[in-house]
C-alpha cells in the first residue's frame, strides 16, 4: 500500500533542518542577500549538523542519506534562504559525478576530504554560449601524455569563487558532439585557472557565481571520471538526481511564500476585516496550496524512484518544471496579496519573488525540462 508518511528519522531530519533555517538562516537572509556575500559561517555549521554534501556515501565518510532524505533537507533550507541554499546544493551537484562515475580509488581521494572539513565545490558545465546545449561545449580536453590538456571558459558556476575542487565537462572532439563529452576532476591551486569577477544578479545574492577560465590547464589522466565520452551519460545521470534536489528549493520557496501571504492576509484589514475574510484573497490561497502540495508529491515521487533504483528521469523534468513554474507563480501571489509592502525589500516575499525567478532557469529551464518530458512520453 501507498503510505505518505515520513518515518520518525526522516521526521527528525525535517525538524533539525527546519529548526536550522529558522534559527540560523532566515534571521540573517536579508543582510546577506544586501551584502551580495557568501555566508561561510551559516554553510559551515549546516555541515556540521551533515546538512551538506549529503550525497556522499557511507563508505567515504558520508551520512547515508537516501535520495528523498536529501529532498527533505533541501526543501528546509530553501524555506531558510534560497540564495544559501543553492551554496549548499552546488557541492552535491559536483560531488554527484563522482559519486555515480568515480572509480573507488577517486571517490576515497576526493569524497572523503569533504566529509573530514567543510570545504566546496564546483560544477563547471555551461559555458558563455553554451547553457541549454550542453552537447555543443566549446571547452577543450586534449591528450598531453601524462595530462589532459583543458582550455575553455565556463559561465555562471555556483561557489567558484571558493571551490576546493571543480568538477569539469569538456570535449575530446567538438564533432563527436555529445559522445565527445568528457569529465575532469579539477583541484584548486591548479596552474592556468583564472576565476572571474562576482556575477551581480537579480536574486541568489549571497551565493557565489562567476565566470572560470582554464587556460593550458594540465590535469592528471587519473583525474578523469570514466573513460574518455563517458561525460554526457555521467552529466544525465547526475541531472536525474540534482533536478528532484532543485524541485525540493522550489517547494521550500513557495512553502514559505504561502506562510508569509497567509499569516499576512489574517493581520491585514481591508474594508472593516482582514484581507483573508474576503473570497478573492482565499482564492488566491488556495490556488498557492495546491500548487506547493503537488509539487512537492512530484518531487518525492522523482526521488522515491532513484531509491527504488529505477529510471526517474520524466519524473525529475516533470518536478523540476511544475514546482519551479508554480514557485513563481506562488512567490508572485504573495507579493500581490501583501500589495504595496510587498514591493519592499522591507518585507521578506519581495526577495523570494527575485529567488524563485532563477529556479525556472538553473538546472535546465522550465522549456528544457518540457523536451525531456515530451521525449519521455513519445518514447
Amino acid at each position: 500500500m501507498l503510505n505518505f508518511d515520513l518515518n520518525i528519522e526522516q521526521k527528525e531530519i525535517n525538524e533539525m533542518a527546519m529548526k536550522f533555517a529558522r534559527q540560523e538562516m532566515i534571521p540573517k537572509s536579508a543582510e546577506f542577500d544586501q551584502k551580495a556575500e557568501m555566508p561561510l559561517e551559516i554553510l559551515e555549521k549546516a555541515w556540521s549538523l551533515g546538512l551538506v554534501n549529503t550525497c556522499i556515501p557511507t563508505e567515504f565518510g558520508g551520512t547515508g542519506f537516501t535520495t528523498i532524505d536529501s529532498m527533505i533537507i533541501t526543501e528546509a533550507l530553501a524555506y531558510g534562504c534560497l540564495g544559501m541554499n543553492t551554496a549548499i546544493m552546488a557541492n552535491d551537484l559536483a560531488l554527484l559525478p563522482i559519486v555515480i562515475g568515480g572509480s573507488e580509488e577517486q571517490k576515497k581521494k576526493f569524497l572523503t576530504p569533504f566529509t573530514e572539513s567543510y570545504k566546496i565545490a564546483a560544477f563547471c558545465l555551461t559555458e558563455p554560449g553554451n547553457g541549454s546545449d550542453a552537447a555543443g561545449i566549446k571547452t577543450t580536453i586534449k591528450d598531453g601524455g601524462d595530462h589532459w590538456i583543458v582550455n575553455g571558459q565556463k559561465m555562471w558556476i555556483t561557489n567558484a569563487g571558493y571551490a576546493d575542487l571543480f568538477t569539469l565537462y569538456g570535449t575530446i572532439d567538438p564533432e563527436l558532439k555529445h559522445k565527445g563529452i568528457s569529465a575532469l576532476v579539477i583541484e584548486k591551486g591548479t596552474a592556468g585557472i583564472e576565476i572571474g569577477a562576482p556575477e551581480k544578479k537579480m536574486g541568489h545574492c549571497c551565493s557565489d557565481t562567476r565566470s572560470v577560465t582554464f587556460k593550458n590547464v594540465l590535469v592528471p589522466k587519473e583525474n578523469m571520471l570514466g573513460s574518455p565520452g563517458d561525460g554526457w551519460k555521467i552529466a544525465m545521470k547526475t541531472l536525474d538526481h540534482s533536478r528532484p534536489m532543485v524541485a525540493a528549493s522550489a517547494v521550500g520557496g513557495a512553502q514559505c511564500s504561502l506562510d508569509y501571504a497567509t499569516e499576512y492576509s489574517k493581520e491585514r484589514i481591508q474594508f472593516n476585516k482582514p484581507i483573508a475574510g474576503h473570497q478573492a484573497i482565499q482564492f488566491m490561497l488556495a490556488d498557492m496550496a495546491t500548487k506547493v502540495e503537488a509539487s512537492r508529491l512530484l518531487v518525492f515521487k522523482s526521488a522515491w524512484l532513484i531509491d527504488q533504483g529505477l529510471s526517474n528521469t520524466k519524473l525529475a523534468s516533470m518536478a523540476k518544471a511544475f514546482a519551479s513554474d508554480s514557485f513563481m507563480q506562488v512567490a508572485t501571489d504573495a507579493v500581490q496579496i501583501y500589495g504595496g509592502y510587498g514591493y519592499s525589500k522591507e518585507y521578506p516575499v519581495e526577495k523570494l519573488m527575485r529567488d524563485a525567478k532563477l529556479i525556472q532557469i538553473y538546472e535546465g529551464t522550465s522549456q528544457i525540462q518540457r523536451l525531456v518530458i515530451a521525449k519521455e512520453v513519445l518514447k
